[in-house]
């Protein structure tokens, strides 16, 4: 048994979990593995993050006590954000004369795009006076009707008198609902943008608060007595506590890891940062041996989260492909995984047998546009892994390989649905993404 302390790191993508293990004195790399992300799990993605870490332990011959640090970074906010599986927000604007205008003006948050053709769910209601009792019950009522599964309190200049937001969320809490008051999202003046990073943070909170109990249970039942801490967007980190509270700050918390790993591991000081997964692509310039900080982009507008300068698009090697008419019409952002289909090219070639293409909605809001396989064996995702490895593109040895003439076949279905040849229809494939 191997008596050497580790530092432990686990990153939760949309397709896949990985972990790794360094020496906790010369951060020499012991160990790494790969499990599927565990979306459908009764657990959610925590059952993965458990069985990527087992496996790790086993691996590096280490137990858990062996665990001094152990950090876990994830890309499930920005994938939500990008995917568009988001909660109700119900927000409450506070304010008299010019403060009333101003905050009526946020209810036009509600034409905030998450994906094209799909905006933000997002419920309005007013309050003069947050002291004033009944009518704060009266607009968390409003909301609720509406369909808000979580609230936010906004009252212009928060940031120097905070009480009025803070009264609404008291009374949300009270009735068990989810709350974010926008200046506990950030101090920064501007009532527009603070409203709307707050807004972002609410809309995937109940995803992320059911997601960190979860986490924090499976680690502790796994025996790991190391404080669990989460990666920030900024490179950071923080507790387990504090995501609860802002989980937006996770966002792109993966992203970062990967920069701040590979500035660790490679000491690079010039470079350009290329990380692709399986529901999204991430990508940043190293310049002086460190990445630039910024005011993040969130639906296209800007933020009030400071990160370091990492951009995501929602395409990935799980990216499946939309066709109308004869033609791709696009990749993704909906990935194999979340759609909880396997990718066609991995099938055997029975399990491809009598395959034929038809167009499904993988999820209940999603566009009745993506292509897939319905075969002997099941219904298969056609995805950009599959163009790649039909085009011979993927390296040998990587974990996304696979046979060649397996995965061409994947694609034959497509290509005569399309009218064309099988190395054509790759290529338009992953022209798409």
């Amino acid at each position: 048994m191997n008596t050497h302390r580790i530092r432990v790191g686990i990153d939760v993508g949309g397709t896949f979990t990985d972990a790794v293990a360094v020496d906790a004195t010369t951060l020499q790399l012991l160990g790494q593995v790969k499990v599927p992300t565990s979306h459908h799990h009764e657990d959610g993605v925590a059952h993965g993050i458990v069985e990527a870490l087992d496996r790790l332990l086993e691996q590096t011959g280490h137990t858990p006590e062996d665990v001094t640090f152990l950090a876990h970074g994830t890309t499930q906010a920005t994938n939500a954000l990008l995917e568009g599986d988001v909660a109700t927000v119900g927000l409450i604007g506070i304010g008299t004369g010019p403060g009333a205008t101003l905050t009526r003006r946020l209810a036009a948050f509600r034409k905030l795009e998450l994906t094209p053709g799909k905006r933000l769910p997002l419920a309005y209601a007013h309050v003069a006076d947050a002291d004033d009792a009944p009518a704060v019950r009266a607009a968390l009522d409003e909301v609720v009707r509406e369909g808000a599964e979580v609230v936010v309190a906004s009252q212009p200049f928060s940031v120097d008198r905070p009480e009025g937001e803070e009264a609404v969320a008291v009374a949300a809490r009270e009735r068990g609902l989810p709350t974010t008051a926008a200046h506990d999202i950030t101090s920064l003046y501007g009532l527009h943008k603070r409203t709307r990073t707050a807004v972002v943070n609410a809309a995937i909170l109940p995803r992320m608060l059911a997601t960190a109990d979860l986490v924090d249970a499976s680690i502790t039942k796994a025996g790991v007595s190391a404080p669990l801490m989460v990666m920030r967007c900024d490179g950071g980190v923080m507790s387990l506590d504090e995501m609860r509270r802002r989980p937006l700050l996770t966002v792109l918390s993966g992203p970062a890891a990967g920069v701040a790993g590979a500035l660790m591991q490679e000491r690079i000081s010039e470079g350009l940062f290329l990380e692709t997964g399986g529901t999204s692509t991430d990508i940043s310039v190293v310049r002086r041996g460190k990445v630039a900080v910024r005011h993040a982009t969130m639906l296209g507008r800007s933020s009030y989260l400071s990160a370091l300068d990492v951009r995501t698009v929602g395409v990935g090697g799980g990216s499946m492909v939309r066709i109308d008419g004869g033609k791709v019409v696009g990749v993704g952002p909906r990935s194999a995984h979340i759609a909880g289909l396997p990718y066609a090219c991995f099938a055997s070639a029975e399990d491809l047998r009598d395959a034929r293409v038809t167009t499904i909605r993988p999820m209940a809001e999603d566009p009745a546009d993506y292509a897939v396989l319905d075969a002997a064996g099941g219904r298969f995702a056609i995805t950009m892994t599959c163009a790649a490895n039909a085009l011979g593109r993927v390296p040998e040895g990587d974990f996304a390989r696979c046979d060649q003439e397996a995965a061409r076949a994947a694609l034959a279905p497509l290509a005569a649905a399309l009218g064309t040849d099988v190395a054509t229809a790759a290529t338009k494939l992953l022209d798409a993404g």
